[in-house]
């Protein structure tokens, strides 16, 4: 027995379906799909919001130092004449050094990153903005299902479909 199912698509197709299909899951927290899809989907969701849970807190904080614009008082950047070694006279931001605290991800929660990235496509809000889904899923998702061990998707039956009679169903997030 195959370890997965075929869905009869070539294998790109398929894991071309199956990514949107878990980058729309995550990011809506439900889609409407045929059965088997869904059964396929929830398998590979399930198994990226562990990997998110086992990595929830893995991950340190550290003063990192950065340089970052100077503004004046309407918030537009400061500019500085600077002159090259030939002689030419071009503009530069003025920049200063700060020290910040940031979040440093761990090897494994970065390895684990990396993971769900390969399953989850760039998806862009309406003001044209780019989400991380990788943010939402262990930032957002992965908090709430801390206490819970798996069982993160249910599947509701819809009915059949009217087109072709598949079987319709939803996946949503518990």
């Amino acid at each position: 027995m195959p370890a997965h199912r075929k869905l009869g698509r070539p294998t790109d197709q398929r894991k071309a379906m199956l990514k949107g299909l878990v980058t729309s899951l995550i990011q809506h927290g439900r889609i409407e799909t045929t059965e088997t899809r869904a059964k396929e989907v929830k398998n590979i969701a399930e198994k990226l919001i562990t990997l998110a849970v086992k990595e929830c807190d893995n991950f340190t904080s550290k003063n990192v130092s950065v340089t970052v614009p100077v503004v004046d008082s309407k918030g537009r950047k400061m500019l500085k004449t600077v002159t090259s070694k030939n002689g030419n006279k071009y503009e530069v931001v003025e920049r200063e050094k700060k020290e910040e605290l940031r979040t440093v991800d761990a090897p494994s929660r970065l390895a684990a990153r990396r993971i769900v990235m390969n399953w989850v496509y760039r998806v862009k809000d309406e003001d044209g903005k780019t989400i991380s889904l990788t943010n939402k899923l262990f930032d957002e998702i992965a908090p709430k299902y801390k206490d819970r061990k798996g069982g993160y998707t249910r599947i509701y039956k819809l009915g059949p479909r009217r087109g072709d009679g598949a079987e319709v169903v939803v996946l949503e997030l518990v």
